[in-house]
């Protein structure tokens, strides 16, 4: 039985993307609908019951498209709304957090980092998925807003991300962690200026490779799987030139379909 429905997936802007993209590469054969909230941009900065509002918002419409799962591409929402969106949707839903604490565990010898938005790290998110997985690891986590909007701008490795990157990260490197967790899906984009910083011998976890294998077993679980030649939309609320731009370079790939729409209330 093959299942042609797409898998929605939604971010608050383009860092998403670098989830699509893994999930893209381990399902060749599945339909994908990209939302990305730019009108509402950044979510990092905003409270959780706003983040939680949004994030349903965002759920809703891509459910209005006939999705078959739903991958949170959103660390913000992932701590913030994944019970919310859980609870409100009838389909499967996969957030990043999960995954990005499991692989770190698999890979770190005790000491964790974890960089976020505000809202992320405060939410103690990752904190608590680490030490439900192993109680003994020492957790150190740090928000890095201006990441974000330098992702946003296609400043991958631009003088100004490294600057701003070793100075994040410089308690972070004081700490000693051996693993840093990239913990909003906008930071694999800045992976060169982050890795220059935090320095040879620290093994950085992108969750999106283990978002995408979580989401074929899950498939597999539940016969969701698709025999189709795949495809893709990508939609946007704002800013549709410029994320068309971006979203090339993530996806290596040109003439990627994208649509402005508006969601309602």
């Amino acid at each position: 039985m093959s299942d042609q429905r797409p898998i929605g997936i939604f971010d608050s802007g383009i860092g998403g993307l670098t989830v699509l993209k893994a999930l893209r590469e381990r399902l060749p054969r599945e339909r994908f609908v990209y939302l990305g909230d730019t009108a509402r941009l950044p979510y990092g900065t905003k409270s959780a019951e706003t983040v939680t509002r949004y994030a349903l918002r965002a759920s809703r419409f891509l459910f209005d498209h006939d999705i078959k799962l739903l991958v949170v591409a959103c660390n913000t929402a992932s701590a913030a709304a994944l019970p919310a969106l859980e609870q409100a949707l009838p389909v499967p839903v996969i957030g990043v957090v999960g995954p990005g604490a499991r692989a770190a565990e698999r890979r770190t010898h005790g000491r964790v980092g974890v960089i976020g938005t505000e809202s992320t790290i405060a939410s103690g998110a990752y904190h608590r998925a680490l030490l439900a997985l192993r109680p003994d690891l020492e957790v150190v986590a740090l928000p890095c807003p201006l990441f974000v909007p330098l992702a946003e701008e296609g400043w991958f490795d631009h003088p100004i991300t490294r600057e701003v990157a070793r100075i994040y990260l410089a308690p972070m490197s004081a700490a000693g962690v051996d693993t840093l967790i990239l913990g909003c899906t906008h930071y694999p984009l800045l992976r060169d200026a982050i890795a220059a910083a935090i320095g040879a011998g620290v093994t950085l976890i992108d969750s999106a490779s283990s978002v995408a294998a979580e989401t074929a077993e899950l498939l597999d679980d539940r016969d969701l799987r698709s025999d189709d030649d795949g495809g893709l939309s990508v939609l946007v609320t704002d800013a549709a030139a410029r994320v068309r731009r971006i979203a090339e370079i993530i996806l290596q790939e040109h003439h990627t379909p994208l649509e402005l729409v508006d969601l309602p209330d």
